[in-house]
């Protein structure tokens, strides 16, 4: 079997209005995305998402559509399909950075590679070490302390039991957000907070100790995500459990949180890391090294969230047992790109059993939703 075509859509949903995130990366209101599809030449074809933010990656729609167009696309025609690691030489030997363009292409071939095996990418990775279905935390954005908190009491009773709050902006600020939330869910709800790298390390010190009254489980990304050096000072200096995502695209990223001890937990996805076997090489490297993973998310639509599932569900360091992740990107969304839509019931997210990533895009659809 070979790669014969690659067709390209931009594509642009808009998040419910409840669900429009704020964060100290900004608003995010509308998500502008490229889906990838991916045919071979017996008549088996895959999917894939570049779910792109230019304030994560430095990535945009408009230029991952043209770099799959005019490069990734034509690099793999002729390509052995589950030929996953010449897929990623050859992407590689293209560009570098660009990890959710080049995840597009990647995740595609895993889902050819399921679908002419007749077997779930989860089969593919190993097996499933855990159920398919898995709980999520509930993300909630910056938004004003009374606001914050009525959404926070409201997913509390549709069955979350982790809340992470976006903080990052002004300390004062993000404290009065994080109060807020802790008297609004009561004592039993996990609190995380997610800094998204938007405070420096004097102030996530302190911002962190001032909210010691809070009971925080876990502290996501307090400082820049260069700074591993501050990051390893504000986890010996707050006693919190730290959870490094944006300092993590890489492999490379990953040897360096663990060799300046920076973190207790690394967050991983394959759009992040420029596909579903690149986001494995991480789990298994901090696994050797006693460092636990979880999942993470750039609010994905169904394609990107499969394969993310696929992923929770194979890999036995993905501990979300212990540190639950996100997944919950298509349910923050008007509407799904999908036939036959994600399991999605409030925090719990179901891996498809069908072939492939088990999701069928439904390219009318997407046609109809270019921007």
């Amino acid at each position: 079997m070979r790669i014969t075509h690659v067709e390209v859509y931009p594509v642009r949903v808009p998040l419910v209005p409840q669900r429009r995130m704020l964060s100290a990366l900004g608003r995010h209101e509308v998500s502008d995305y490229v889906l990838v599809r991916v045919l071979t030449d017996d008549g088996i074809e895959g999917a894939g998402e570049a779910t792109v933010m230019p304030r994560w990656s430095g990535e945009t729609m408009w230029g991952a559509a043209a770099l799959l167009e005019q490069m990734f696309g034509p690099a793999v025609i002729g390509c052995d399909p589950s030929d996953i690691h010449e897929i990623n030489r050859r992407l590689d030997a293209l560009a570098v950075g660009n990890p959710f363009a080049k995840a597009a292409i990647e995740m595609a071939c895993w889902d050819i590679r399921g679908r002419a095996a007749g077997r779930p990418v989860f089969e593919l990775l190993g097996g499933a070490c855990r159920d398919r279905r898995f709980r999520c935390r509930f993300s909630l954005g910056a938004y004003e302390p009374a606001r914050a908190a009525e959404i926070a009491a409201e997913r509390v009773v549709a069955g979350f039991t982790t809340i992470k709050v976006k903080v990052g902006g002004a300390a004062s600020d993000d404290i009065a957000r994080v109060r807020a939330v802790r008297a609004a869910v009561g004592s039993q709800v996990e609190l995380v907070v997610d800094a998204n790298g938007g405070w420096d390390t004097e102030t996530a010190i302190a911002a962190l100790a001032e909210l010691s009254d809070c009971r925080l489980s876990l502290v996501e990304q307090p400082t820049p995500r260069e700074d591993y050096t501050g990051l390893a000072r504000v986890r010996a200096a707050c006693g919190l459990l730290i959870l490094a995502d944006e300092s993590c695209f890489e492999l490379g990223q990953a040897r360096e949180l663990v060799a300046h001890s920076a973190c207790d937990a690394i967050t991983v996805y394959p759009g992040k890391n420029a596909g579903i076997e690149k986001s494995r090489a991480i789990v298994e490297f901090a696994a050797a090294h006693g460092v636990p993973c979880t999942i993470g998310s750039n609010l994905e639509l169904d394609v990107a969230t499969a394969a993310m599932a696929h992923l929770v569900v194979a890999c036995p360091n993905i501990a979300v047992e212990r540190i639950p992740g996100d997944a919950l990107g298509p349910a923050y969304h008007e509407f799904s790109i999908a036939k036959n839509p994600l399991l999605i019931e409030g925090p719990w997210v179901t891996a498809p059993s069908g072939p492939g990533l088990g999701v069928d895009v439904d390219w009318a659809l997407v046609r109809r939703s270019a921007p």
